[in-house]
């Protein structure tokens, strides 16, 4: 690995990358704006310029040279010498910073961006103390540029990440940059409005706040905010996310990076596909059937009553006990409740369940994929049945085996954000006696259930995902389970017997112990800020 030197500073980095990217990863604050290391460098801002030494034609020796180099297009080599703390280097960054401003409105008390905001940052480090501009500023009007985007032109300092992003990632090339000289903005093409799959990535892009999320517009700020890491459950690649919360619920998601699976970028799927948390037919309270109807029961009296049915024997029935796991959750889950059902009964039957696919893979000219499978651990629920061995059954040969009576009780595992239950799932279901479901929402098994047990959204519990890859990655709880709402995790330890509290991390270690394939997680690197 090359070693370079950074005001005087020693730094080894990687081969190939440039002498910016090498500083924001050694934890320099080195000012930018157009560059992005998933985007091709056009070295637009010149807010990144450094001073190099050279080697002098006439006397031989190195020295500093008498120009300014931009550190996003030079490559790193072993022994360059850079400095980026110099008065050559601020006074570029002052004059660059006070021609930013020159028209940038001063609305920072009502900007969406306000607190992570490039401009604001930087001008406290690097701007003028007070503006020189006499004249009326430039005004631009808003424009809406998509169903989910807006574009304050007013804020945009052209810095061209959106529009390399849609020709360069996407392909698809709604933005563009239009006009010459003081009169460029950017602007989509006639006749297509941003709307690609990927598209909520151009508001993480922008370093001011020009393009913003209608989602989240006037909503929150963000020094309100809270962060947790998680993983999308919107499709099996298991794209890394962060989780923005507080008190009231989540308000956001955003790309967490990702060297093995998406990089910095997400889908719009993971983006906006958390509202279900927050839907308002949640199931909040355990209930189990008395006569005809459901009637709400309390968390304590369940283990025993669901370890005294499923326990019982049948002797016409050859195996009566069927756990369905859905792939909504995760791996310590999935274990914890397969492990339940091979104690009650040695031949419980255990399932995979329902696996949702929407079309077919979409891949992009960098080969970003959005994934058809559009569950987060199918692969993790396949590999901890194929470890415990015994009878095992594919969703639809269970469903064949429940309309053939085979089965006296099973327990069906839900959780997925959309509608499941059609109407040949609820009417092989409905054969079976004893039916145990456990949901998010209500659905056409309530009718034949004889216990209702609700469930906890992704984002209320911690444990792991395997991805389609093999790829085991773990998250954090960002929310606690709803009012009435027990942890899946929790309840499924209290259905074994288990003291204490759930743990994730505990769990996994007593997984490891059997299956290798659980004994080590990937966990991306967090980027200083800026650097991405």
């Amino acid at each position: 690995m090359p070693k370079i030197i950074i005001d005087g500073q020693t730094v080894e980095c990687r081969s190939g990358i440039p002498v910016l990217q090498a500083a924001l990863e050694a934890g320099l604050a080195v000012p930018h704006y157009c560059y992005h290391p998933g985007l091709s460098v056009v070295a637009s801002c010149r807010l990144c310029l450094m001073e190099m030494k050279m080697r002098d034609p006439k006397t031989g020796q190195m020295d500093w040279a008498p120009k300014l180099f931009p550190s996003c297009q030079t490559p790193v080599r072993d022994g360059l010498e850079v400095r980026f703390c110099s008065d050559p280097v601020r006074d570029n960054q002052q004059h660059v910073m006070e021609y930013y401003l020159l028209n940038h409105p001063l609305d920072c008390p009502v900007c969406d961006k306000a607190g992570e905001c490039y401009l604001q940052d930087y001008t406290e480090a690097s701007g003028p103390a007070t503006s020189r501009m006499v004249e009326d500023k430039t005004k631009n009007p808003k424009k809406d540029i998509g169903p989910h985007t807006l574009l304050y032109q007013d804020r945009c300092v052209l810095c061209s990440r959106c529009v390399r992003f849609c020709d360069e990632i996407t392909g698809s090339g709604e933005l563009a940059v239009v006009g010459r000289g003081s009169r460029c903005e950017i602007d989509v093409l006639p006749g297509q409005p941003l709307q690609n799959p990927l598209q909520g990535n151009v508001v993480d892009l922008c370093p001011v706040g020009a393009l913003l999320d209608k989602d989240f517009l006037f909503k929150q700020r963000v020094w309100l905010l809270r962060s947790a890491r998680s993983v999308s459950p919107a499709d099996s690649r298991g794209q890394t996310i962060w989780i923005d919360y507080n008190e009231a619920g989540i308000h956001r998601i955003r790309p967490r990076y990702n060297e093995k699976v998406n990089e910095w970028w997400i889908t719009d799927e993971a983006r906006f596909g958390w509202k279900h948390v927050h839907r308002r037919d949640r199931l909040r309270q355990p209930r189990i059937r008395q006569g005809t109807a459901l009637q709400p029961a309390r968390w304590e009296e369940l283990p025993a009553l669901l370890r005294t049915w499923f326990s019982q024997p049948s002797p016409t029935v050859p195996n009566p006990i069927a756990a369905i796991l859905s792939p909504m959750l995760t791996c310590e889950e999935a274990w914890l409740l397969a492990k339940f059902a091979r104690s009650l009964a040695p031949q419980a039957t255990l399932v995979l369940g329902h696996v949702p696919t929407v079309g077919q893979d979409q891949t992009y000219p960098k080969g970003f994929t959005i994934k058809a499978e559009k569950c987060p651990n199918r692969r993790g629920v396949e590999t901890i049945l194929q470890h415990l061995g015994g009878p095992t059954a594919s969703f639809q040969e269970f469903l064949g085996q429940a309309v053939e009576g085979r089965f006296r009780a099973a327990y069906v595992t839900g959780g997925y954000p959309n509608a499941w239950v059609m109407d040949p799932i609820a009417t092989a279901l409905a054969k079976i006696p004893f039916l145990v479901v456990h949901d998010l929402f209500p659905s056409a098994l309530d009718a034949v259930a004889a216990v209702q047990i609700p469930g906890s959204a992704w984002a209320e519990r911690e444990g792991t995902f395997m991805n389609c890859d093999g790829l085991l990655q773990p998250f954090e709880r960002a929310l606690p389970p709803l009012e009435g709402v027990k942890a899946d995790g929790q309840f499924f330890s209290e259905l074994l017997g288990q003291p204490g509290l759930f743990r994730a991390r505990t769990v996994r270690e007593t997984m490891a112990a059997e299956l290798p394939q659980f004994s080590e997680v990937f966990i991306p690197r967090d980027l200083p800020k800026h650097a991405h």
